[in-house]
């Protein structure tokens, strides 16, 4: 893989991830074979999961406690040896940050992601220190 390669996979699947993120669960069950691997495992301070369908109930159960949100790089991901680094921040509707944190994608060959590690930069208010251990 070129250097130029390179960069276009970390583009797109950055770009793929985030739009799974801020879909609608009809939407993200569409996506979700062209983004994960049938079994991605997703381990972050709040939840271990595995399985897109896990992501989506998350994410909907994530919604139904505080509304709409928008999930947002940071900056640029950047990315080498199948490993992409993305900086992101959770937004409300209101424009409000609710969360930062840094993800960590391992991809596949074809370009989807097979695990992702999630760490809280800083976590939401009210997220106790023994649930981001």
């Amino acid at each position: 893989m070129t250097e130029t390669d390179t960069g276009a996979a970390t583009a797109s699947a950055t770009e793929r991830y985030l739009e799974f993120w801020n879909a609608e669960p009809s939407k993200a069950r569409r996506l979700a074979p062209e983004v994960f691997t049938d079994g991605v495992e997703y381990r972050s301070p709040a939840a271990l999961m595995q399985g897109a369908e896990a992501l989506i109930d998350f994410r909907t159960q994530f919604v139904s406690h505080v509304g709409e949100a928008s999930f947002v790089a940071r900056r640029e991901p950047e990315g080498h040896n199948s490993r992409v680094r993305l900086l992101w921040e959770i937004r409300l509707a209101d424009g409000t940050s609710f969360a930062t944190g840094t993800d960590v994608l391992s991809l596949t060959e074809d370009g989807r992601i097979g695990s992702v590690s999630a760490f809280l930069d800083r976590a939401p208010e009210g997220f106790g220190d023994h649930e981001h251990a």
